[in-house]
């Protein structure tokens, strides 16, 4: 027996397919559960501090610091150097990212960093961050 091409799959309705359709639409948002309080990213349908279930979507600050830093290293005409960071944010939850906007060199450890979602043309919506200028260390 054969299966038809013309299957269509289920459209997926959980979790991680409302964070990144939120993420296409531009939106930001990291988990908070109802029960503990607590801060949860990335989404997950258990509190994975408390095992509550069904964590609320909601919007962080997009406020937090370089946690940690490294500069992969590229050709030029291949895109040239870029910096792979891990972000704490505000909240207390940590992301894996990229600091925009400056010198991958130039991005440290302790860099006050500001959210923001990039969606390429054509492609899925991202956080990245760039330097939060005035914001307390």
């Amino acid at each position: 027996m054969t299966h038809s091409s013309t299957t269509s799959k289920p459209a997926d309705t959980g979790v991680l397919a409302r964070h990144q359709a939120e993420l296409d639409a531009g939106r930001f948002l990291i988990q908070r559960c109802g029960a503990c309080q607590r801060a949860v990213y990335f989404p997950r349908v258990l509190c994975p501090h408390c095992g509550a279930e069904e964590p609320a979507l909601v919007a962080p600050a997009g406020t937090g610091t370089v946690y940690a830093v490294t500069t992969v290293r590229r050709k030029p005409e291949a895109g040239g150097d870029y910096n792979v960071s891990i972000v704490e944010l505000d909240e207390g939850v940590r992301l894996m990212s990229r600091v925009e906007g400056m010198p991958p060199a130039d991005v440290r450890i302790g860099l006050r960093v500001r959210a923001r979602v990039v969606v390429p043309t054509g492609g899925s919506g991202m956080v990245v961050f760039d330097a939060a200028t005035g914001d307390a260390a």
